[in-house]
């Protein structure tokens, strides 16, 4: 792997950790080279990557976000992707919405919340983590049941 920042003992550790763990997925990207781990998924042809030749866009020269719709749909919440109140996954993992099984959950629909107030825990790695709210306001949205994987940036809730 010529000019690529991961070396092959990395690569063996990193597949050992997901064995050893309920990680079903890793992908680490170094600039415009990425390299993607994953359990169970079928052997597929790798495909090459031509260099590019023009230099990374300068970040005002990425593409500008679409304007959001007037009335998003709740029952598409990647058209709150943008939202301010967009309450994300920090990790790849399992979400509980309670911290025990049976237990009032930490936020309902409705709920009023402040900014650090505990929404959801994610477990991964057999570690729980607590997801807390980056702002105050209402929740609007809830887009997660108890106890499902959910992926990185994955849409959680919407606090108004």
């Amino acid at each position: 792997m010529p000019n690529f920042p991961v070396d092959e003992p990395l690569l063996r550790r990193l597949a050992e950790l997901m064995n050893e763990t309920d990680l079903a997925e890793l992908e680490l990207t170094f600039g415009r080279r990425s390299v993607r781990l994953a359990r169970g998924a079928p052997p597929s042809a790798p495909v090459p990557i031509a260099p590019r030749s023009d230099p990374d866009p300068a970040p005002a020269e990425l593409a500008a976000p679409e304007p959001a719709p007037s009335s998003p749909d709740p029952d598409r919440p990647e058209e709150f992707a943008n939202h301010l109140g967009a309450v994300t996954s920090p990790m790849v993992g399992t979400l509980y919405v309670a911290a025990a099984q049976g237990a009032e959950p930490f936020i309902k629909v409705g709920d009023e919340v402040g900014e650090g107030d505990q929404l959801f825990i994610i477990e991964a790695m057999k570690t729980m983590n607590a997801v807390l709210a980056h702002r105050g306001g209402t929740v609007a949205q809830i887009f997660v049941e108890n106890a499902t994987p959910v992926e990185f940036g994955a849409l959680l809730a919407i606090i108004e």
